[in-house]
């Protein structure tokens, strides 16, 4: 089955370091020509600034609202609490080409064509539900006597929540930042709808490329992404602990 999924990664990988200028498979040699035009191509280098900010913005602010609304639905039963907890979570079920198409009616009405506030609001709607199920399920399993015996010894809410609750929900909330960042990175569909060339975003730059070429330089920016991916796991992995972040627990 590893195979089987690793085989779209080996033709692409392969198609990257062909030298003809078309995408061809089996490549008919080696060549790195590809990836420097991929690193050097004005588009591209705009697009992956773009990716970035958007994306570490969206990810702060999906993250401190995600944790803020799981908190609130769990702990408070809220007027509406079952409407509010699916108004959450409505993203997850709503296609990309509808979001997009209702975010760029937003956007004419409000001026924001062209803003890329926009486009942090959009990834801020698509990663919520993502950190809302990661930190609720950590607070669910959070023993609130730890919370209530810091409000015996003097804590403020406020205190118990910043010394207490969040340490203890830090997996849920890891695994919060790391399925935000994953998602906004690779946000398509949306964004497709409410960018322009300036603040268009590096899958939005990858279609328009490819709309108008056919040489192997998508093949490369996809090859970068893939390893990017395996590196950010793997330095995740080395310096938090992946189990730790999802929760899984090896045999003892």
């Amino acid at each position: 089955m590893l195979a089987f999924l690793s085989i779209p990664t080996v033709v692409v990988f392969a198609v990257s370091v062909n030298p003809g200028e078309i995408l061809a498979f089996p490549p008919e040699g080696f060549s790195l020509a590809w990836y420097a035009k991929a690193l050097t191509y004005p588009q591209f280098q705009r697009a992956i600034r773009n990716s970035l900010w958007v994306t570490t913005i969206s990810a702060v602010l999906a993250v401190t609202i995600g944790t803020a609304a799981a908190l609130a639905l769990e702990r408070h039963r809220l007027p509406g609490h079952r409407f509010l907890a699916a108004a959450v979570l409505s993203p997850l079920i709503i296609p990309g080409v509808v979001l997009g198409l209702g975010l760029l009616i937003l956007a004419a009405a409000s001026g924001w064509i062209g803003s890329p506030w926009i486009l942090v609001f959009a990834h801020v709607l698509v990663t919520l539900p993502f950190v809302v199920r990661s930190v609720w399920v950590s607070i669910r399993n959070l023993d609130p006597l730890l919370e209530r015996a810091a409000a015996s010894l003097g804590a403020s809410p406020a205190r118990a929540l910043v010394t207490v609750t969040l340490p203890l929900l830090r997996p849920g909330i890891l695994a919060g930042v790391l399925f935000s960042v994953v998602v906004s990175f690779n946000e398509f569909a949306a964004s497709l709808f409410i960018s322009n060339r300036v603040t268009e975003i590096l899958p939005v730059a990858m279609f328009n490329y490819i709309r108008n070429y056919t040489d192997p330089t998508i093949a490369a920016v996809s090859t970068l992404l893939i390893l990017a991916t395996v590196v950010v796991v793997l330095v995740a992995d080395r310096l938090i602990g992946m189990s730790r972040i999802l929760q899984i627990q090896g045999d003892r």
